[in-house]
């Protein structure tokens, strides 16, 4: 019988105890390599959705049993968290609750916020079983603000989408529903798709809107057939007889029930419910019984203890006159401690008070600074619309000097808004790093094109040295690695002219699917003083005065770079000397995909399009804006109308073709996602593009999820507005017709 991870803990301790009585301590140079478990979740996930409970548990056991093994203390974390799962879709709460309470014995001393996310979305279930449907919106939330992975994200959309149903609040559930149909997710895309076609069928059933139903229901049946997610065959049918019953087509009802007939005898069989069972109640007992032989053990352990002890409690007798003589001082240290204890308590709670100001200040500062952006962002597209429109126009040449000065300051308080809120978004610990597969040669490349032309501009030759045993395909996130890369190098760009600025990656090391890259930025530019080196990662410091009004910037690039490489558990290393130029390096691990083929992918060509006789709906509310953007289009003889609210550009999308629509998302009235989502009832094809002036991470998700096609962010330049029409109007239409 295997011995668990607490188990042997408490072996480790006793011999621990005997070392600390005589004063000596001991320290564990053994390290124990934890498996990868990912193996077992995908194929308990996938057995789950096919309704194969019994294999799945059996599965899941097998994971538990490697992670105790490995003393992996959240591997074992996970597979009771999956297990209490699976026991939910047998509806047995009191075994799902058993599992949930030893992941709370477990999470009490580790942190691990994907633990504490799952562990409160399961929570969030019991409750809404337990009809606590607010209750469970609020455990909701609670997990989702711990986790970002996108696989638990469109689960607790699905969970909230239920919980929004039996509450009747329909536009809230319709949102979730909609996304989910159109997920990315990488592992369970279909099975979400499905349920979120089976959601959307119920809710038009609820609202008597059957037509809608039938149709989403015949998606949600299409789909499960195609999988092999009988559970799911089963509810379609059901919910589909009910609805063809309602519309009068008894054929199709009758069709259905006699589908939904047909699987109840095949495959929700009293055989197969008395096999699921079986095993659910042997490996919940087998638990069960290794933990009372455990304890058993122990007591066992605690006798022979007791034996020895007799032993030791000759000689500890003769201790005790000592002892005794001592009484008297510790009594009198005893009251010192008592009032230490107190005054300690004291000054927890001080602190607790003062850790909760921070907390709410934090809170505070990132409100403030969330509007403050949109606040600005708003005027800056107008200072930036009208100064690209006037250069536009041929000025006379003593008035393009002001206008280019205009322009520049109007990019450098746009670029200035962006740090100041990245580097907010970091200290509120609200990024983390994705796991996705990736070319890194190919996100250098990209980075290192954008920043061509400042390196001309500079006179500057830019090299790349990339080792050619770097596998083509990593696990990283790309996105962030990218933001590093054009941190460095646009800062050794920035201070090096009429020089070279050159980029090393390196293959370090590789073991296995595990590889660990090195990465360095170096230039002969201007260098870093010594005394200016300890600083220079600090926000706002560009190491003098005179280098800041020389150069210009905020300072804040390499304050961004370390806190990204934090992420990644990576130090920055920075070598320099002054006049002769710098050199920032730093090591990352990752994964290697080396099974992998590489894809030769469709791309359309980037270059100029033909925009002239489109028409396009603009919406948006603010005058100015309005007459901006209309300017923008007739530039390249687009014809445009305006809509100044959601309710018009609702109205204006039935009456009219576009080849295209604006979409400004904060109006007064319905907001722009509620536009789309209105649009999207009677209008699937015609391209929506978002245009907002929040910051582009912090709301993407729910435009996508309204409907919307592509988002840009207001104050944008002009060759990203035209790219963002060319690519949603001609390049869509282009990948359609090679479907």
């Amino acid at each position: 019988m295997r011995k668990t991870y607490f188990h042997k803990k408490l072996l480790k301790l006793l011999p621990l105890f005997a070392l600390l009585i005589v004063g000596l301590s001991l320290r564990s140079q053994d390290t124990v390599p934890v498996r990868d478990m990912d193996p077992y979740f995908d194929q308990a996930r996938r057995l789950r959705n096919q309704n194969k409970i019994d294999q799945a548990l059996e599965t899941l056991d097998k994971a538990a049993e490697e992670a105790e093994k490995d003393e992996d203390i959240k591997g074992l974390i996970d597979c009771y968290h999956e297990l209490a799962i699976l026991y939910l879709k047998l509806d047995r709460e009191k075994d799902t609750q058993f599992y949930w309470d030893r992941t709370s014995v477990l999470l009490a001393d580790i942190a691990y916020p994907y633990g504490d996310a799952i562990h409160k979305y399961i929570e969030a279930i019991l409750l809404f079983r337990a009809d606590q449907s607010y209750q469970a919106l609020f455990m909701l939330n609670e997990a989702k603000q711990l986790n970002n992975d996108r696989n638990f994200f469109n689960n607790i959309l699905l969970t909230e989408a239920l919980v929004y149903l039996r509450l009747e609040k329909y536009e809230s559930a319709a949102k979730n529903l909609n996304s989910l149909v159109v997920n990315s997710d990488i592992y369970e895309k279909d099975y979400l798709s499905t349920r979120g076609y089976l959601g959307l069928a119920e809710l038009h059933y609820k609202t008597e809107n059957f037509e809608e139903s039938a149709k989403n229901g015949e998606e949600a049946l299409a789909l499960a057939n195609t999988n092999g997610f009988f559970s799911e065959i089963r509810q379609s049918n059901s919910l589909l007889a009910k609805v063809y019953g309602k519309l009068g087509a008894y054929e199709k009802a009758l069709s259905n029930s006699t589908n939904l007939l047909d699987i109840q005898d095949s495959l929700f069989t009293i055989e197969k419910v008395r096999v699921e069972a079986k095993t659910a109640d042997k490996i919940r007992d087998d638990y069960k019984t290794e933990e009372i032989a455990r304890q058993q053990n122990t007591i066992q352990e605690l006798k022979e203890s007791q034996n020895r002890s007799e032993l030791t409690a000759i000689l500890t007798s003769a201790f005790l006159i000592i002892i005794s003589l001592l009484a008297v001082s510790l009594y009198r240290n005893n009251q010192i401690k008592l009032k230490t204890n107190d005054l300690l308590q004291t000054k927890n709670r001080e602190l607790q008070v003062a850790r909760d100001g921070a907390v709410q200040a934090m809170e505070a500062k990132t409100n403030f600074l969330s509007t403050v952006s949109h606040e600005l962002r708003t005027p800056l597209y107008a200072v930036t619309g009208l100064t690209h429109l006037l250069l536009e126009e041929n000025p006379a040449e003593h008035q393009k000097e002001h206008l280019k000065a205009l322009k520049f300051s109007g990019d450098y308080l746009l670029n200035f808004i962006n740090d100041i809120l990245h580097i907010n978004k970091i200290d509120a610990n609200k990024l983390e790093p994705l796991h996705m597969e990736f070319n890194l040669k190919k996100v250098i490349n990209e980075v290192m094109d954008s920043l061509q032309q400042s390196a001309k501009e500079n006179k500057t030759k830019l090299i790349l040295d990339y080792d050619s045993e770097i596998p083509n395909h990593l696990m990283s996130d790309p996105l962030k690695l990218s933001q590093v890369f054009m941190n460095l190098i646009g800062n050794a760009i920035k201070f090096t002219r009429g020089g070279i600025v050159e980029v090393i990656c390196k293959l370090k090391e590789k073991n296995g699917e595990d590889v660990t890259l090195y990465f360095e930025v170096k230039d002969n530019g201007i260098g870093i003083s010594k005394e200016k080196q300890q600083s220079i990662f600090d926000g706002f410091e560009q190491g003098s005065i005179q280098i800041n009004r020389e150069y210009g910037g905020t300072g804040l690039g390499l304050t961004i770079v370390k806190s990204l490489l934090g992420l990644f558990e990576s130090k920055i290393e920075l070598r320099s000397n002054l006049g002769e130029g710098s050199s920032f390096s730093f090591e990352i691990d990752m994964k290697s995909k080396e099974e992998l083929e590489d894809e030769i992918a469709f791309e359309i060509t980037k270059g100029e399009y033909d925009f002239k006789g489109l028409h396009i709906l603009v919406v948006e509310d603010n005058k100015i804006n309005q007459v901006i953007t209309k300017k923008m289009l007739n530039k390249k003889e687009i014809s445009c109308d305006i809509a100044g609210s959601g309710e018009e550009a609702v109205a204006l999308a039935k009456e009219n073709e576009y080849d295209a629509i604006l979409m400004d998302i904060h109006m007064p009235g319905i907001s722009g996602e509620e536009a789309t989502i209105q649009i999207r009832k009677f209008n699937q094809t015609t391209p929506i593009i978002a245009l907002t002036a929040i910051s582009l991470d912090d709301s993407v998700e729910s435009f996508y999820a309204a409907g919307c096609n592509d988002v840009v962010t207001k104050p944008f330049k002009p060759e990203i507005f035209y790219q963002k029409i060319g690519e949603n109007i001609f390049d869509k239409k282009v990948r359609t017709s090679l479907s």
